[in-house]
Order: structure tokens, then C-alpha cells, then sequence
């Protein structure tokens, strides 16, 4: 039986890191002014990059060092597919994980969606944070033209008006799906398409389904067990 584990911010919240749409979430809190849901966009870093790297290096990078705790240990050794950034299931010792919204500690040349391109490491240790604007900047390789294809660096993060391409594994990622004979959805509100993707996948399929959260999204699928904890209290269940 293959198991595969999907797991949202809801994984990484005793480690640290804030969940998305709790009181203190990323898509709770903004920037003066504007909303997380224009910031984190790839129009706002062509118009604004300056304002986009701003937000994106207080609201993510700032948790770059935190550590895995005992539920990414618990899924070191799982088929597992991530919508977390923060890199924590690899400090975990996971060397397979699929982190599809991409991760915290890359970045990649700014290119159109598609074109396969380098994911190098992200400089955010070189950040100047008493002149951060022009550190990022410059960092980030981007004149007052603004972001320049091919030349200018990019978070490595899928972005709201952006969609899945193979350089965040959505091949490899539905191909675990279709293999899967059980799916284990942890700390997540189901509210990216990923998520639904699986769910369209299992309910094709016909396969059980775990919901794990302290606020189970109830779902639409015919072999569902909803675990209202946290997912740590579901790995310590045995």
C-alpha cells in the first residue's frame, strides 16, 4: 500500500512559522499598502520589486533558519508532496519531498513560465538589512528598468498569478498521486489546486482518504476520516 502524505502550513506551525490564514498568517497580513494577495504576485514583483522583496524577506525569509520538528522527522521516510516554502521536510532528512509551491531558500533566473531554468541558492544571507531596499535590489539584479527576463533573480515560490510547471514538480507530483493507494492530507485548509487536483484524483480513483487538522475542511469523497488534531498528535496516536 502507497501512502502519500500532502501536507499545508498547519505541518510547520511548532516549528515556528506562522500558518497562512490563522490570526498571525502570511495571507492575513499585508504590506501599508497593499493586501498579501497583490503582494505575493508576479505583476507586483514586475511593478513594484522593490516593494515585493521588501514583504517577501520580512513575511518568509525571516524563518529561514528554523528548524523541522517531530512531524517532518515522523514523514522523513514518506512519499510526500508540500505546499510549505520553508525547506523543513529536507533539514528533516527527506531527500524525495516534492515541495510544489517551490522553496525559501531559492531563487531562479526571472524567466517565462515554462523554460527550464537554474534554481540556485538564494542569497538572503548577503542582505544588507540597514539599506534594504537597495540590497535587495541589487541582490536581486534589478535596475530601474525594473526585472529584466533571463538576467533579474526571482524568489523560487509560486506566485498567486502563476501556475504549475514542471520546474516545481507537478509532473512528478501527479504521477505520486496516481500511484497512491491511500492520501493523507495534514494541516491543510484545501485551498490551493493542488489540493484539489489530489482530491479529483483519489475520488477517480476511489481511494480512502485522512484529513488531518484541529479544524477538518470536510470534503466532498465517498472513504474520508477526518482527525480533528493537530498532526502531531496524530503521529504520537500509537
Amino acid at each position: 500500500m502507497t501512502t502519500l502524505y500532502i501536507t499545508g502550513a498547519g505541518v510547520s506551525a511548532e516549528s515556528g512559522i506562522p500558518t497562512f490564514r490563522g490570526e498571525d498568517g502570511f495571507w492575513t497580513i499585508g504590506s501599508r499598502n497593499y493586501t498579501p494577495q497583490q503582494m505575493a504576485t508576479r505583476a507586483m514583483y514586475e511593478q513594484n520589486p522593490a516593494e515585493f522583496l521588501k514583504w517577501y524577506y520580512h513575511r518568509f525569509v525571516t524563518y529561514r533558519h528554523h528548524g523541522p520538528n517531530s512531524v517532518h522527522h515522523w514523514l522523513a521516510d514518506k512519499q510526500l508532496i508540500t505546499q510549505n516554502i520553508d525547506g523543513l521536510d529536507g533539514k528533516a532528512g527527506n531527500e524525495h519531498f516534492i515541495s510544489i509551491h517551490g522553496r525559501i531558500d531559492k531563487v531562479t533566473p526571472f524567466h517565462i513560465q515554462g523554460e527550464d531554468v537554474v534554481v540556485d541558492t538564494a542569497p538572503w544571507d548577503e542582505v544588507d538589512e540597514n539599506n534594504l531596499t537597495l540590497s535587495l535590489l541589487d541582490l536581486f539584479k534589478i535596475s530601474s528598468k525594473g526585472p529584466e527576463l533571463n538576467v533579474s533573480l526571482k524568489p523560487f515560490v509560486l506566485l498567486f498569478d502563476e501556475f504549475y510547471t514542471d520546474l516545481y514538480g507537478i509532473d512528478s507530483a501527479q504521477k505520486r498521486m496516481w500511484d497512491a493507494s491511500k492520501m493523507v492530507f495534514m494541516g491543510t485548509s484545501f485551498s490551493v489546486n493542488i489540493t484539489q487536483m489530489a482530491l479529483d484524483i483519489a475520488g477517480h480513483k476511489g481511494i480512502p482518504i485522512e484529513v488531518v487538522d484541529p479544524e477538518p475542511t470536510h470534503i466532498m469523497h465517498a472513504n474520508v476520516e477526518y482527525f480533528a488534531m493537530t498532526a502531531k498528535e496524530y503521529i504520537d496516536r500509537d
